[in-house]
């Protein structure tokens, strides 16, 4: 799954460059988009009782963003047990060269905060991330 941002003026750092916590935030725009993209709208997700915490982020930064640039951000599911969810994202700049690669954890919680067992609360959501986790 794809999603494009656009880096905005107040992203950059008075060098010019795209600040570096901004990245993660479009993770987290990204996996939205992913999540609607699968039919799983956050929203949705909400309405049904479920909460998904991040629990671990990691960026590798390869070449800076600025200003008006397009970068093409990826989403695939790299493992999927049924608690725990991990994401791979790798963005693109308009030339196709990677800017950044990462990768994001999240838990499936209860509105208590207690962790869900997707493959006996909600099978057909675990079906769609096992599906994709296996791909």
């Amino acid at each position: 799954m794809e999603y494009t941002h656009i880096v905005q003026y107040y992203e950059t750092d008075r060098m010019g460059i795209t600040h570096h916590s901004n990245y993660i935030r479009w993770m987290e725009e990204a996996r939205i988009d992913f999540l609607s993209q699968i039919g799983w709208d956050y929203a949705k997700l909400e309405e049904m009782g479920i909460i998904s915490p991040v629990l671990n982020v990691n960026c590798d930064y390869k070449i800076s963003t600025t200003f008006s640039d397009h970068v093409q951000i990826s989403v695939k599911v790299k493992e999927f047990k049924g608690v725990k969810l991990h994401l791979a994202y790798e963005m693109k700049n308009e030339e196709g060269k990677t800017v950044c690669k990462a990768t994001s954890s999240h838990a499936f919680l209860d509105r208590e905060g207690r962790p869900i067992r997707m493959k006996d609360e909600q099978p057909e959501l675990y079906k769609v991330l096992s599906d994709l986790a296996a791909e």
